[in-house]
This record gives structure tokens, sequence and C-alpha cells, in this order.
């Protein structure tokens, strides 16, 4: 059996991630390398409307490094993405023409595409799921990033429906939680926003179908982490973990009263994640109670595996 090297590059509001992955042809994907780093390119857009200049070079530096991995593994193929503080920035062509001067390095051409909400979202469910029982579907994957959260229905025969709402840890935190710890007024309003975007994509995703919650991105796997007590964040532990939900809200209640100093003593905490984890862990617990009102689900099942992984495959499919 054949397989090809290719390289997917995730850019989102927070973290921008590289994976290097063999893909043989039955479409079994194999790990080479796989990579996080926390740059923050949303620092800010939620309130200004443009990328702040110190973002782009922070992602500039991480993506020279990983142009550098991409080039010595011999991937012979490359997409990277750029999802929410992207799609919202007046100057993006700034960033645009920085990734095609890095990655165009590499492979001649190469460079960033802005994806849809919608698209954002079939990457990930079918980086999600690929390694669950068909049986426990329907399912519903959210993928809660820095600056949107989408969030799909579907099963063993693709995405039913899917949507992306302009709410993630980085924007809620930046709009409502401004406190170290954030007071209870500013967290009751973080909850009114997130209630109100979660809301809003429920609308158009009829999650009562669903038989299982699959959370994706480093939000729902660091709450995972910290659910199972893990001394150190270790992907073995929390891919496709099961979090029950009278613990998910314990781990998400304690990370928004908690101080930024509590918060980055944890030992699964990655410390690009320390002042947006409050943030995401109001989304997560508004989108536990509306699944657990609405489709009866009582659990969350973790995945390692998201958008990155959907993107890797899309270069062969």
């Amino acid at each position: 059996m054949s397989t090809v090297r290719v390289a997917g590059v995730d850019c989102g509001t927070n973290s921008i991630r590289l994976l290097i992955a063999d893909i043989a042809d039955d479409g079994t994907l194999t790990d080479v390398t796989r990579l996080m780093k926390v740059v923050r390119l949303g620092q800010g857009v939620d309130a200004t409307g443009r990328l702040a200049p110190e973002a782009i070079e922070r992602t500039r530096v991480a993506l020279v490094e990983y142009a550098d991995l991409i080039r010595e593994t011999g991937a012979t193929a490359v997409r990277m993405v750029a999802t929410s503080a992207t799609r919202d920035a007046q100057n993006r062509e700034d960033f645009f023409s920085m990734t095609r001067q890095v990655l165009g390095a590499v492979i001649p051409g190469a460079e960033a595409e802005v994806i849809t909400g919608d698209e954002e979202a079939r990457l990930s469910f079918t980086g999600a799921v690929g390694e669950l029982d068909p049986a426990r579907g329907p399912f519903v994957v959210v993928d809660l990033g820095g600056g949107s959260t989408e969030v799909v229905l579907g099963d063993e025969n693709g995405v039913h429906a899917a949507y992306s709402t302009d709410i993630g840890c980085v924007r809620l935190t930046e709009r409502c939680l401004h406190d170290d710890p954030p007071t209870a007024d500013q967290v009751a309003a973080a909850r009114v926003v997130a209630g109100e975007r979660i809301a809003e994509a429920l609308e158009h995703v009829p999650v009562e179908e669903a038989h299982t919650w699959v959370g994706v991105a480093g939000t729902m796997t660091t709450l995972a982490a910290l659910a199972h007590d893990l001394d150190v964040y270790d992907p073995a532990k929390i891919h496709l973990s099961s979090v029950p939900f009278d613990r998910l809200k314990e781990v998400c209640d304690g990370l928004v009263a908690a101080t930024r100093a509590e918060r980055a003593a944890l030992g699964p905490m990655h410390e690009g994640r320390v002042d947006v984890i409050g943030g995401g862990s109001i989304v997560t617990t508004v989108l536990a109670e509306e699944l657990g009102r609405r489709a009866g689900i009582a659990e969350l099942v973790v995945s390692e595996h998201d958008i990155l992984d959907g993107i890797a495959l899309s270069l062969v499919r």
C-alpha cells in the first residue's frame, strides 16, 4: 500500500497548529509531526476589526518554523487554512502576504486560504469522528475555538447540518471577563452572550437527533485532562475519553472562579490558554446544558483529532 506525505496548517484566533502526516491509499492517517503554538492572532480583532502587527509577527515566527519542518520531512503538498480572526479582519491582506512569502519558499504557490465557517465545521467533523464506532452516531461535533464555535451534526454518511457562531474563548474573554478573577456580573454577562450565540447555532443544527457529543480543540481537551486529574497534558489518555456532565461542570465552574495564577499552576494547562480558559469553560457549560436538555446527552467525548486531520485528508480526496 502506497502513502503520500502531506502537511496541514490550521491558523485560528488563538493558536497555529501543524500536522505532517502520511496518508495511505485507504485513507488511514499516520502522524509524522503534530505541533501547536499559541500566537493569539486574534488579539483585539473583536474590538478593532484589525489584526495587530505584533500578532502577525508572532504568527510569522511560528510559520517559519513550521515551513522548515515541512521542507525537512519531505511533505509534497501543503494546505493552510485561516479561520475566525482572519475572516473578520479588515487588514487580512497583510497576513496573506506574509503566508505567501513563508510557505511559497517551501512549495511554490502555497499560501493561506480563508475558509467559511461551514467548511471549517465540515473539516472538523471529518477529523473528529474517524475513529468512533458509527453505532454511536449521529454525532454532534463541537469545535470550540478562540473566535468562533462550530456545531456539526452528522453520521458515517457525512454531515447533515453545520453552523459557525461568532463566540469562542478569546472573543468571550475580551468582551466580558475583564477582572482576575471575573466578577459575578461579568460571568453572568458572559453566560448571556454565550447562550445567545449557542441558541443561534442550535436553530440551524437539530442536535436533538444526536446520540454522542464529541468535543475538539484545546479548550475541550484541556478540560478533559483536568477532569481526569492528569498531572500533565497526555494526548494518549485524553483522546476518545469521556467526561460526565457533573464532573465537566465542576471543572468549568472551578476554572471560571479561579485566579490567573491558580489556573497557571495546573499541570495540564498550556500557558497560552491560562487567560482564556474561563471563557471557554462558560461556552462549554452552556453547550452541556443545552445538549442535556435537547438530546438527553450526559457526557462529553473528547477527540484529539479535529480540523487538522480534516485538512490533511482533504489534500488526497
